[in-house]
């Protein structure tokens, strides 16, 4: 059977959590240009009342990590938040990765008849709403708020660096 929500899913989460880790190495690499402690970057953020810079990794690792067991009929496993390091959050996507990587694509073939409820207060959905709609749009939300901490505190960015190796598969 034909998985088009495997191809919808797992290949845009790689694409984008390895573009954050490159995101972040070439934050990492500003900051010690500059002379800067780069883990300090992880503590910024763009407004008082958002998360981190940490926080959007987090975020980002949950959802791909969530929507890709989830998809599979899996329970996602937790992770903590307890990273406070460049290089807790480049194991953190690591780990995230790792993760995706131990599904099989078959586990996806009947993905969209799943239901999918999430353990906050949001009605179950199906599968295909819950990527579409939820998933893949958070996703994007936090790998973008992470693009914006980083060029806002001075990192030169650019679309390219945004969108990763989309291009190498």
């Amino acid at each position: 059977m034909n998985a088009p929500l495997y191809d919808a899913s797992v290949p845009v989460f790689r694409q984008m959590l390895d573009a954050l880790a490159d995101l972040l190495r070439k934050g990492e690499a500003h900051a010690r240009e500059r002379g800067l402690d780069p883990d300090a970057v992880l503590a910024a953020r763009l407004a008082p009342d958002m998360l981190t810079l940490v926080g959007q990794v987090q975020r980002t690792s949950d959802h791909a990590k969530g929507a890709a067991g989830r998809l599979a009929g899996l329970e996602p496993p937790p992770f903590a938040d307890d990273e406070q390091t460049l290089a807790a959050a480049y194991a953190r996507i690591s780990r995230t990765l790792d993760y995706i990587d131990t599904i099989p694509v078959q586990a996806f073939d009947r993905a969209a008849e799943r239901i999918i409820t999430l353990p906050f207060s949001v009605p179950p959905m199906p599968a295909a709403r819950y990527l579409y709609g939820f998933a893949l749009p958070s996703l994007f939300f936090h790998v973008t708020t992470a693009y914006a901490i980083l060029r806002h505190r001075g990192v030169p960015l650019g679309k390219r660096d945004f969108l990763g190796k989309f291009l190498s598969e």
